[in-house]
């Protein structure tokens, strides 16, 4: 009887043991679960780059880093701003959720922020009447197009409205952008890009070495 007892003794000592390393095991996973949502919705976010739009600085393939938490905290699907540090700037590269569905990201480079008024003449940038110099964006094609058919080339002039901004891609000549379906509110955006932590050609079949780690300007 008394070697029995000690049995089931033993026993129950090893099944509290065996459900004390799953409690613990089921409570690692579910803080790093808690740990890795929080960092998604407020700290750092990955995307891939799917399109051209924004040639050379971003490729087809590119995987980058936008940071979340550098235009302020902002409550989850509302977009609205709870905690502010700064805002978008001319040049920032933003993604943001574009305007005419929502549910798509965009990535494009600030041109205008509040109360600046833009205006494109035959491809060349001014803000505020001032022309853009050393400007980023790169055109593959030189005809210009009359802004009656197309605002490609020629656009404005426009005031940016508040809480808005003004983007384009810097492929000039190929970017959807606010030429066409106009300003993107400041609660559609997500956090502004900073890194390149992978790419991928696929037209090659390889890794873009040379621009692993790459800083984003």
């Amino acid at each position: 009887m008394n070697t029995k007892a000690g049995v089931n003794k033993i026993a129950s000592k090893q099944d509290i043991n065996t459900k004390s390393k799953l409690r613990e095991n089921v409570e690692a996973i579910v803080i790093a679960i808690i740990l890795a949502l929080f960092i998604r919705t407020f700290v750092v976010q990955a995307f891939k780059i799917p399109s051209g739009s924004m040639k050379p600085t971003l490729q087809i393939g590119d995987h980058i880093l936008v940071n979340k938490f550098i235009y302020g905290v902002k409550i989850p699907y509302i977009g609205k701003n709870i905690i502010s540090y700064k805002n978008p700037d001319h040049g920032d590269i933003i993604v943001f959720r574009y305007p005419e569905d929502p549910d798509k990201d965009f990535i494009k480079r600030v041109i205008g922020i509040p109360g600046d008024t833009i205006e494109i003449k035959n491809k060349k940038i001014y803000v505020n009447n001032v022309l853009i110099i050393n400007d980023v964006g790169v055109h593959t094609q030189s005809n210009f197009i009359e802004r009656h058919i197309n605002p490609r080339d020629n656009f404005g002039p426009v005031t940016v409205p508040a809480e808005s901004y003004f983007v384009m891609g810097d492929n000039r000549d190929n970017s959807y952008d606010s030429r066409f379906w106009g300003f993107v509110g400041e609660q559609a955006i997500k956090g502004k890009a900073f890194i390149i932590y992978w790419s991928w050609d696929s037209d090659n079949v390889g890794v873009r070495w040379g621009r692993l780690g790459s800083i984003l300007k």
